[in-house]
């Protein structure tokens, strides 16, 4: 079977290379070029292309009438869509003999959109997964074929979760991707009443409001830490980067959304409700520290409040 690969980031990177084990003749990768203002802590699409022979392109704007004829000339039975960022087409997926599909990074109907890891932790929730679903107009709106979950627990950290869906994404893949070929793959219609939607997000998304529950400030900082911007404060009008928190066991409270209940031996924190302590934090250009060496370093004393 001839195959059509949009991929991008360590998702796509190992999806290629299980549908190349698989034996699809992957006739043509269409990339991304990395951002130079983004961390690129992943593998590349491109290079792994390069190493077995494929061609690949990396089209600033794929949706147009050059690179849906060059697609359809590849006469593809599948067209695969792993963690490519653009929107594709309905050109595109009116291609392909067997069919259009993308893995997603969540347990669909819900989490369709940008971002599902670093959103599935700021919500608290306790497990997410991998979708692969036919693709619609509708961004992660088709049939499903497959999904497969993986736990959260409170010391996972966005990269962590990836992580996971990393090593189970390939695993789904080559369990479906035979009934793909033989036309016997499941098809189940998502539950629209059930879906939610999360966009992007910004590195000043990052910003800690302090009149969250502990819980929620904990979450934000694991959702967002390395190697992701990382969630801050503000003091004395310089960014405070929080790169590690922990949910304080105490039941003070100071009535203060961002006070210091505690300097040394722990910085911590006074939350909407509860507390956290900041174990590592970054001050404007300095390295990162325990928050109890910056707290000392800087004069921080109990009563200070950060914004």
């Amino acid at each position: 079977m001839r195959s059509v690969v949009f991929a991008y980031h360590d998702i796509g990177y190992v999806c290629l290379e299980e549908l190349v084990r698989l034996g699809s003749e992957v006739s043509l990768v269409i990339t991304h070029e990395d951002d130079p203002t983004e961390n690129i802590w992943f593998r590349s699409v491109a290079k792994l292309a390069g190493r077995l022979g494929l061609p690949v392109f990396a089209p600033v704007d794929v949706n147009t009438p050059a690179w849906i004829e060059r697609v359809a000339s590849c006469r593809p039975n599948f067209l695969f869509s792993f963690y490519y960022r653009k929107l594709l087409r309905r050109d595109f997926l009116e291609i392909p003999t067997h069919g259009a599909l993308n893995l997603h990074g969540s347990l669909l109907p819900r989490y369709r959109g940008r971002c599902p890891v670093n959103w599935v932790i700021i919500h608290d929730e306790k497990e997410t997964g991998v979708t692969l679903h036919y693709m619609t107009e509708k961004p992660d709106a088709g049939d499903i074929v497959a999904q497969r979950a993986v736990p959260i627990d409170d010391t996972d950290t966005a990269l962590s979760v990836y992580g996971k869906l990393t090593e189970i994404a390939p695993v789904v893949l080559r369990e479906v991707y035979p009934l793909l070929c033989a036309g016997k793959a499941p098809r189940i219609p998502q539950n629209h009443g059930q879906a939610t939607y999360f966009g992007g997000r910004r590195p000043e998304d990052g910003r800690i409001d302090w009149r969250r529950s502990a819980r929620e400030v904990f979450n934000l900082v694991r959702a967002v830490t390395r190697p992701y911007p990382g969630a801050f404060a503000v003091w004395r009008g310089k960014e405070l980067k929080v790169w590690r928190a922990s949910i304080a066991a105490c039941s003070q409270s100071s009535g203060l959304p961002g006070v210091v209940l505690q300097a040394t031996p722990t910085l911590m924190v006074q939350c909407g409700c509860g507390a956290v302590v900041l174990e590592e934090v970054q001050f404007d250009s300095a390295m990162p520290c325990p928050g109890s060496v910056w707290a000392s370093r800087h004069g921080i004393d109990v009563g200070d409040q950060l914004q």
